[in-house]
């Protein structure tokens, strides 16, 4: 994917329509369509997603020709149907053919993503956590995003959300991947676009307390022996001297 310049791509344009009734108070429900193909690799591929205020709601899996929504409780209060995602996608496909043609199947503006890695939660050593790679501020919706552990590429447990909206129309996507905080591990989350010249690498690396070493441990243990030590002979001769003077002020007492 990287690397392809001047080669053609054509994407349709996003459609952004409120839902009918989906404006409330200020809260906006969008339906999403997507359709693009990517000519030099032979490939092609949509989208169909329904958002609130911005907030994934569900979108469809066209291949499987079902829903998936963005938390299961979402199905107990509404339901949809595939069939009106897979015609959008016949309608979208014709219509970027009619496009391409008007444009003369140029290419569009490209823009290159940028790319962030964090953790989900604070860092602690063998705590299970999530990596997250958030890829944004890029265009076309086409690009290929990969996790490295140690330079070796990681499949299990990954998860990736589809292509959403950005405010100036590039698109944002997050990937995931659960991971145990290991001394010594490292990981890098590779990304491949049309702007790319060359895949990006953003390396990340746990932030861990360095270990303490054997004889460090065993010159803290002496210290805190020789302290110990030290605080039983002061309390000692404190404890005797107490003693002494006592014993003085009942002699001259008696006296």
């Amino acid at each position: 994917m990287a690397g392809g310049r001047g080669v053609l791509l054509a994407l349709l344009a996003l459609l952004t329509l409120p839902a009918a009734g989906a404006v409330k108070v200020g809260h906006v429900e969008v339906q999403v369509d997507l359709y693009q193909r990517d000519e030099r690799l032979q490939q092609e591929g949509g989208e169909f997603m329904f958002d609130f205020d911005g907030d994934e709601i569900f979108h469809m899996d066209l291949q499987k020709k079902e829903t998936v929504w963005r938390l299961p409780e979402f199905s107990e209060y509404t339901s949809f149907q595939a069939q009106g995602a897979l015609q959008n996608m016949v309608v979208m496909k014709q219509n970027l053919e009619n496009d391409m043609e008007r444009s003369n199947r140029s290419q569009g503006t490209i823009a290159p993503p940028e790319v962030t890695v964090f953790s989900e939660d604070p860092v602690e050593l063998e705590d299970p956590n999530v990596l997250i790679c958030y890829v944004h501020k890029f265009w076309p919706p086409v690009i290929s995003i990969t996790w490295l552990r140690n330079g070796k590429e990681v499949q299990d447990g990954v998860f990736e959300t589809v292509f959403y909206r950005g405010q100036d129309r590039t698109f944002r996507k997050f990937s995931y991947l659960p991971f145990v905080p290991t001394r010594g591990d490292y990981y890098d989350c590779r990304v491949e676009h049309e702007g790319l010249s060359t895949a990006l690498l953003k390396h990340w690396e746990p932030e861990l307390p360095l270990p303490t070493s054997e004889s460090t441990e065993t010159l803290v243990c002496a210290l805190g022996l020789a302290v110990g030590i030290v605080g039983i002979v002061v309390g000692t001769i404190l404890i005797i001297k107490a003693m002494k003077m006592n014993s003085a002020r009942n002699q001259r007492g008696l006296l």
